[in-house]
């Protein structure tokens, strides 16, 4: 009975940390149609405001792995719970700019390291068998906290001063996800437990061999140093490779950008009212979600590597069909932000929303921005020099984190920036059926990236990584691949427009398919198979082997 207990409380835990990362990344958009009107945001505030998550994110990656592997994981998500519900409290009551600012600083900075300490504490936490599901419901969390983020949005989007609901509503699964972790104990790891978890049969040794080792030698804990990462010892130096490698991956197979683009094919397919355009983001929405859950159910029978090699292939094939489509109908792209502030224009906050991208557990995890504004997205937030761009910023952490799952909310406030727009031709001269069809094709194929996404890099990228590194300095290593992860999608989102200006949208989609098979090759060579393994069995295997 204690034992279902203390499942059914991991669950919880990990589904609600997602579930509040999702939110706060995707409440923004919606929040900032009404702050633009109350505290008379231009551009330039707007993406101050936006990025002011990253930056507090960014800062809890780089300090929060020495919180996670010095305080316990258990700590450190109890205290980003009481960060988080001080920042929400700061944001409701909040009377000026810089108080939104340093609200959505603290919540950033929390939302981080919960992000974090949830992945590793969680996969210290269950069995072997059930370590996928657990952590891999930690990715979908994120997708119902975008989607109950759009939902709230639309609820509260014609009340007055409705962005401070949004915002304190936060503080209900932040109090529950405190309350269920202090029932949980303070220690998941039982270091010394290795070989009766072995006797039990939860875990099968590979072979004989294996198993006459781990007799001999008995797991100790190890203490290592943050340079230890770049070093041969216990093959560190090959596990930060594979760590950096997935989590850049995650960002440069083009996740942070897929999305920024999904308004303006739902526009050319025919979804011209802005009821039928946030339906249609909502769907890609449940896309993600249900793809995530094919995730949670094959991560520990088909595998990790299985799911992220399929997943990369998936959407190598997926942007590469994007890429050609729109050689032959291309979509036009929007990059202006004044239209934001223009008190005249009726629609601009809705043609210039904030975007959400998800992903990671860290997290993968993401924020809108508007205008030239920064983006943030999925496991890292992305600052962006347009509307457009605050689009194309996405998720992970999950971490992953992810990412990842803000993006859908991108696209619900660019759908509505399109039809706003809806007076420019969709395409040029060609007949139009024939670009019906090729934008079908497109539509379908974001699709296809969006399941793939969701089933490989999204949550698998934070499973390995919670796995692969000893408990000594899984905590600071995961930060340090994490940090890496918001940095990347910060690049990749700033660099878009200029790229696309410099080789055009359609060799951008190209080269994005061409990354993914890079990604296919790296993960077969580099990333092992973890699934049924102790975190204990994985570490010695990463040690003997060169």
């Amino acid at each position: 009975g204690r034992a279902l207990l203390v499942l059914l409380l991991s669950a919880t835990v990990s589904l609600l940390g997602g579930l509040i990362f999702g939110y706060e990344l995707g409440i923004i958009s919606g929040a900032l149609l009404q702050l633009q009107i109350d505290f008379h945001l231009g551009c330039f505030k707007q993406e101050v405001l936006v990025s002011s998550l990253l930056t507090g994110a960014l800062l809890a990656s780089l300090v929060g792995g020495i919180l996670i592997d010095r305080h316990g994981r258990r700590r450190a998500i109890l205290v980003s719970n009481l960060v988080l519900l001080f920042g929400s409290l700061i944001l409701t009551l909040a009377r000026s700019f810089i108080g939104l600012v340093i609200g959505r600083m603290t919540v950033g900075f929390a939302i981080s390291v919960s992000s974090m300490a949830c992945c590793i504490y969680v996969s210290e936490m269950v069995a072997a068998h059930q370590r996928g599901l657990l952590v891999s419901l930690y990715e979908a969390g994120i997708t119902v906290g975008i989607l109950l983020s759009y939902a709230l949005n639309y609820i509260f989007a014609d009340v007055d001063e409705g962005w401070r609901y949004m915002f304190g509503l936060a503080i209900a699964p932040t109090a529950m996800q405190f309350l269920s972790i202090l029932f949980l104990p303070v220690n998941p790891i039982k270091l010394n437990s290795w070989d009766s978890d072995c006797q039990k049969g939860l875990i099968q040794l590979q072979t004989a061999e294996d198993r006459e080792v781990a007799e001999r030698e008995p797991y100790k804990e190890k203490h290592y140093s943050f340079l230890d990462l770049f070093r041969t010892r216990d093959n560190m130096r090959r596990r930060t490779l594979v760590g950096l490698g997935l989590v850049l991956f995650q960002q440069f197979t083009g996740q942070p950008n897929v999305l920024g683009y999904a308004s303006k094919i739902f526009h050319s397919v025919g979804f011209q009212s802005n009821s039928s355009a946030i339906l249609a983001s909502v769907g890609l929405g449940a896309i993600k979600v249900v793809a995530t859950l094919v995730a949670m159910a094959f991560a520990d029978k088909a595998g990790r590597r299985v799911l992220l090699m399929a997943g990369c292939v998936v959407m190598a094939i997926s942007v590469t069909t994007i890429g050609l489509t729109t050689c032959i109908a291309p979509l036009a792209m929007a990059r202006d932000c004044t239209a934001a502030a223009d008190p005249n224009a009726s629609h601009s906050l809705t043609q210039h929303p904030l975007t959400p991208l998800s992903s990671q557990p860290a997290g993968s995890h993401v924020q809108p921005a508007l205008g030239e504004g920064n983006s943030q997205a999925g496991p890292g937030f992305a600052a962006t020099k347009s509307l457009t761009k605050a689009f194309a910023s996405a998720q992970s952490r999950e971490v992953v984190t992810d990412s990842s799952h803000t993006q859908k909310m991108g696209l619900a406030s660019q759908s509505r920036k399109e039809t706003a727009e809806s007076s420019d031709p969709p395409f040029g001269g060609t007949p139009l059926t024939e670009h019906m069809v090729l934008n079908w094709i497109t539509l379908l194929s974001m699709m296809a990236f969006v399941s793939a996404f969701s089933i490989g890099f999204g949550p698998m990228t934070w499973l390995v990584l919670s796995e692969i590194y000893p408990a000594g300095i899984r905590g600071r290593a995961f930060a340090f691949c994490n940090s890496f992860n918001w940095a990347a999608n910060l690049l990749i989102s700033l660099s878009f427009l200029d790229l696309i200006d410099a080789i055009g949208f359609s060799w951008m989609f190209l080269l994005y398919g061409l990354m993914g098979v890079m990604a296919v090759i790296f993960i077969y060579l580099f990333v092992p198979e973890t699934k049924g393994q102790s975190l204990e069995e994985i570490d010695q295997q990463f040690s003997r082997k060169r």
